[in-house]
């Protein structure tokens, strides 16, 4: 097993393109690293400079103390994962598996043995005489994950492996692959554009956008304390809401307010918002801390607000309400029970505990 590190990475295309712009994280040993953002913003590109696929215009990488930038991907002891399979349609699973450890010279003995020890850790034992047109896609997922585990690399790499599964198999398979790196006890370096997969996965998550990094952190970190707003509105489902507005003082105490909507600001945020008053910014709240009044005994009145319900969408276990102000709109997921009538006033409490404040020109986090 070994760490990995990229020290102010570069990639630029030919014509100019930045697609990654001085990237440095590292990767500790037996980490689950997490690469997330939206398509087109360099993290399977960032995984490709990994693996050796594509050389990094500037800076180093590192595997364990190796620097490998001109170390050729087959000799960098990584194993990889796409998205597409790329099985080989002629050779069985069992063949597919083992190419690698034939291409190596492997005896056929510990061939055999490692095929058959990482379709037991899969359960695709029953699979190894079949060809990939006679697979699922999990079963040909699985297949690309076991050629991947019979190389015993130093690290995997995952380029959105599940992406091509449906709902209920992406599910399956995300618990799947976290319980191979329980398992394995590896190095994982995982891509995904699926923020739930980045947050149910990962020791640590990786949040990018148009080739910068925006923040590196644990899933609960990076939900609960956003470096930005666009990590604050990426990470989450439904997004967090945002609204901007401006910032006054009442009675000694200070109000975020905009068009109808007024709520009062909790103490421990005055420290930081005094700074603001009478100013633009950006107040953002999720959508689990918004509630129906109906259902919260002594709401302050100062934080409830009145919005009109424009949709119920009923989820089994909870139910999002789709709510209006004005110009403004608002996602609210409530208890399964909490279905109010469509096109009606309703009174809303903001959790302004849990509410936070970005700086308008800047993005960045204020509280």
């Amino acid at each position: 097993m070994a760490q990995v590190s990229l020290q102010n990475v570069s990639k630029v295309f030919s014509g100019g393109t930045a697609v990654v712009d001085k990237l440095s994280v590292g990767i500790e040993n037996k980490e689950f690293m997490v690469l997330v953002g939206p398509s087109g913003c360099g993290k399977t590109t960032t995984l490709r400079m990994i693996a050796g696929l594509e050389q990094a215009t500037s800076g180093d990488i590192f595997i364990g103390d190796r620097m490998v930038n001109d170390v050729p991907a087959k000799d960098r002891d990584i194993a990889m994962v796409f998205q597409t399979y790329a099985l080989y349609p002629h050779m069985t699973a069992f063949e597919n598996m083992a190419f690698g450890l034939k291409l190596r010279r492997y005896p056929k003995k510990e061939i055999a043995q490692r095929v058959n020890e990482a379709a037991d850790i899969l359960s695709i034992r029953h699979l190894l005489g079949r060809k990939p047109r006679e697979l699922s896609g999990g079963e040909r997922q699985r297949v690309a994950v076991g050629r991947a585990i019979v190389r015993k690399p130093k690290v995997f790499l995952f380029d959105e492996p599940l992406s091509n599964l449906d709902a209920k198999l992406r599910v399956q398979m995300r618990t799947e692959i976290h319980k191979l790196h329980t398992r394995l006890a590896t190095t994982i370096i995982y891509v995904t554009h699926d923020q739930v997969e980045a947050m149910t996965m990962g020791d640590r998550v990786a949040v990018m956008k148009q080739g910068v990094l925006q923040q590196v952190a644990d899933p609960i970190a990076i939900y609960d304390k956003p470096e930005n707003k666009f990590v604050a509105g990426f990470m989450g489902s439904p997004p967090m809401n945002f609204m901007d507005g401006k910032i006054i003082k009442k009675d000694g105490k200070l109000y975020f307010t905009e068009g109808k909507i007024t709520v009062k600001l909790v103490e421990e945020m005055s420290v930081v918002m005094n700074a603001y008053m009478g100013r633009e910014v950006v107040f953002g709240i999720r959508s689990e801390d918004i509630y129906d009044k109906l259902f919260v005994s002594e709401a302050p009145p100062e934080n409830v607000v009145r919005l009109t319900c424009e949709v119920v969408e009923p989820m089994g276990s909870e139910v999002y309400l789709y709510l209006a102000s004005g110009t403004h709109t608002f996602i609210a997921r409530v208890g399964a029970h909490d279905r109010p009538q469509v096109n009606a006033d309703i009174d809303m409490v903001f959790d302004m505990s849990k509410a936070h404040f970005f700086d308008k020109d800047s993005e960045k986090t204020l509280v």
